[in-house]
């Protein structure tokens, strides 16, 4: 399908507002004027689209980058900027430049050695006029007119009107007929009259074909539309080739006219015994000979070239009928400042996406995930759980920290906030750096670390199995009835099944905005959690199915939380189920957790013996732990593995603490002395304890902390 202006105009509009968060101007535009098939909704396919690859790296090069594609396009026109590779025009400029210089100077040549041909009778003496007229017309060409139009026959200037770049040899059959028809009577003119209306024909039709190959339209040419689409990408590829192929085509175009002119000079001057008449027959011989050699490499090499052309077509461009309807927010993942560290990202993110189509939200299920999650389909999500994404802290020292803006949706950010570090820290093998250096991490290594991180996440809730990913859309999918509160968030949210965890990964880095900076950021995730899951699934993990994830306040409950570290919406936190006895042969069956974790948890609540936390939480596979306390879940880490493995007593090492709501600007380090504090813990007042340490000693009992001239947070 081709390109259409319109579309590419919308979608260039969509994404400077995508780029200055213009949300509700998006909804408006996209009731307004909706989406098609055509719509583009990747922003690297819309640059090359454009044809302003080079006007972006430029752009990308100054001190302070325009961040949307209308404003560099609008930089461009206001001062005048070269592109930064010789375009079309130029280089078609340029070939025709030498072209024309061929064509004067195979015509001067070929009037001269004419000229001297010597006969007697009439016909001699027409012939030499003729060409002495010809000869005052090189001379007299005005600047504005092309040289080789002027040499054309009265008859055959109108078609060169609407055709240029004539090849040399269409110019030399033109010429050999007006002297033809100078030299034979009447009637044999009118019989070769048909004969010459179909060489112009095919002169022009090899001339449109030759324009084409070389990717240039230099006149006004009345086509069809699919002609016309079809010149477009011809152009758009021949345009990337080097210069060099150009200007070989225009040494062998010269070196050709030259042959040409050498056998046409030696043929004459050997045939001047033999009268006009045989001179003029045997050079019409050669030349057609001639013409027809030409003309049949012209259409060999225009067969290979649009092979080759098909060939890149279908590598470089995708299929913009494949493109999703429902997709509303450009994607950018080349912005961050450190390219030398991009993440290899091509059009197969756009491919793998079109895989799997989307399936928009229905009320009814919309109806159930409020249900699951607020309690009943009349409820709605705070304005803390509505603004919430998952930006990083530009704080030096906390470069990894995900910044919560308001409480609520703590558990979500600490348990994606774990996945993150155990990335970072433990499965980044793209650099050799100290882990503390990676806790430093650059834009495109935190970006790709999240991406990851929550790949891993919903691909556990879906059993490795399966995920789904929910994507805002920017626009209603059905108008609510009954007993159901319309907000915008569900009715906009489209859901893509994939199957494996490589798609999972490429679906999020395309629309890595919406998780990061964009509205409902923190909502999405957590949808694309309980859905990977199912809703039915997680109601059935609960002890108590009318259980909601989201309780007072909205904060996470403990169901959220463990569905994100664990993979199942369990109500516990300690080892497997465990079945109680409530008297008269009743069973209760409490739902526990199963194996070990990538990543644990601390709890506050075990302190005060209210719950129990089992080995597989307390003993992750990481030394990463999400910290529940007073309400709230922050993140505690170390750098060494080896402290897992290692007996606690005796142990001393360092934890990292972050809290994402504290509004932390240093980083908090903490000095651990397992089994060394015992006597001193004990004398202590226990209410200038901070809760910090009552949940560490939860995992190494009796042991010392020391803040290291931090202060402590109590």
């Amino acid at each position: 399908m081709a390109v259409s202006v319109e579309e590419v105009s919308s979608s260039v509009v969509r994404e400077y507002l995508s780029r200055k968060g213009l949300k509700r101007t998006i909804a408006c535009m996209d009731e307004e004027h909706p989406r098609t098939e055509a719509s583009i909704n990747n922003r690297s396919h819309l640059r090359q689209i454009l044809n302003m690859e080079g006007l972006y790296r430029k752009n990308k090069a100054v001190s302070s980058p325009l961040k949307t594609l209308l404003e560099i396009i609008v930089k461009y026109h206001i001062e005048g900027f070269k592109s930064d590779r010789i375009t079309c025009s130029e280089s078609d400029a340029l070939w025709s430049a030498r072209t024309v210089s061929s064509i004067a100077n195979s015509a001067a040549a070929t009037l001269a050695v004419m000229s001297e041909v010597k006969a007697e009778g009439d016909t001699t003496a027409f012939v030499v006029s003729k060409h002495n007229k010809l000869r005052s017309a090189v001379g007299e060409v005005s600047p504005s007119q092309p040289i080789y139009t002027s040499l054309l026959p009265e008859t055959d200037r109108l078609s060169s009107q609407n055709q240029t770049g004539f090849w040399a040899h269409d110019l030399e059959d033109h010429k050999s007929q007006t002297l033809m028809a100078s030299l034979q009577d009447k009637e044999s003119f009118m019989k070769r009259e048909p004969e010459k209306k179909t060489s112009i024909t095919e002169s022009t039709q090899r001339s449109r074909t030759n324009r084409i190959r070389r990717g240039m339209m230099a006149g006004p040419i009345a086509s069809t539309p699919q002609e016309s689409n079809k010149k477009r990408q011809y152009r758009k590829v021949e345009v990337s080739q080097p210069l060099l192929r150009k200007e070989e085509e225009s040494r062998q175009f010269e070196d050709g006219l030259l042959t040409t002119a050498v056998h046409q000079k030696s043929s004459e001057s050997s045939q001047t015994e033999n009268g006009p008449a045989d001179c003029v027959g045997r050079q019409q011989e050669l030349w057609s000979a001639t013409d027809r050699k030409q003309r049949e490499n012209s259409f060999e090499k225009v067969k290979q070239d649009t092979q080759m052309t098909t060939k890149l077509k279908s590598l470089i461009r995708p299929n913009v009928a494949d493109l999703d309807v429902s997709e509303m927010v450009l994607d950018d993942i080349d912005d961050d400042d450190d390219l030398r560290e991009l993440s290899k990202v091509s059009f197969q993110r756009t491919a793998e996406e079109h895989r799997y189509a989307g399936r928009p939200m229905d009320q009814h299920t919309a109806m159930e995930l409020k249900a699951v999650l607020l309690g009943s389909s009349l409820n709605c999500f705070s304005i803390e759980w509505k603004n919430q994404g998952f930006t990083f802290s530009e704080t030096h020292d906390l470069r990894y920290g995900i910044v919560q803006r308001k409480g609520g949706p703590c558990g979500v950010l600490a348990s994606i906030q774990a996945f993150v570090l155990k990335k970072l820290l433990f499965e980044n093998t793209e650099t050799s750096n100290t882990s503390l250096q990676r806790l430093r991490p650059s834009n495109t290594t935190r970006r790709k670390c999240f991406v990851l991180a929550a790949a891993e996440v919903l691909w556990r809730a879906g059993e490795g199995k399966k995920a789904i990913i929910a994507i805002n859309s920017g626009r209603n999918h059905f108008t609510p009835t009954g007993h159901y509160k319309s907000e915008g968030v569900l009715e906009k949210i489209t859901c893509f099944t994939v199957n494996n965890l490589k798609d999972t990964q490429l679906l999020l880095e395309q629309h890595i905005d919406q998780f990061e900076t964009g509205l409902f950021g923190c909502i999405l995730l957590t949808i694309s959690a309980v859905l990977s899951r199912s809703i039915e699934k997680v109601r059935d993990d609960m002890d108590v199915p009318t259980t909601t994830l989201i309780g007072a306040h909205g904060y996470c409950t403990q169901e959220l939380v463990n569905l994100l570290l664990c993979g199942r919406a369990v109500s516990n936190v300690f080892d497997n189920d465990v079945e109680l006895d409530s008297g008269n042969g009743n069973i209760t069956l409490l739902k526990g957790v199963k194996g070990h974790c990538d990543v644990g948890l601390l709890s506050l609540f075990e302190h005060y013996n209210i719950c129990k936390v089992g080995a597989y939480l307390k003993t992750p596979r990481y030394p990463i732990w999400v910290v529940c306390s007073e309400s709230h879940f922050s993140v505690l880490f170390g750098l060494q593995r080896e402290l897992l493995t290692n007996q606690d007593k005796g142990l001393e090492f360092d934890l990292y603490y972050y809290d994402g709501l504290a509004n932390q600007q240093e980083e908090i380090r903490l000095t651990v002395s397992a089994g060394r504090s015992a006597l001193s813990c004990q004398d202590a007042d226990t209410d200038l304890i901070p809760p910090l340490e009552h949940c560490i000693r939860t995992r190494w009992k009796d042991a010392s902390v020391n803040w290291n001239d931090t202060e402590p947070i109590l």
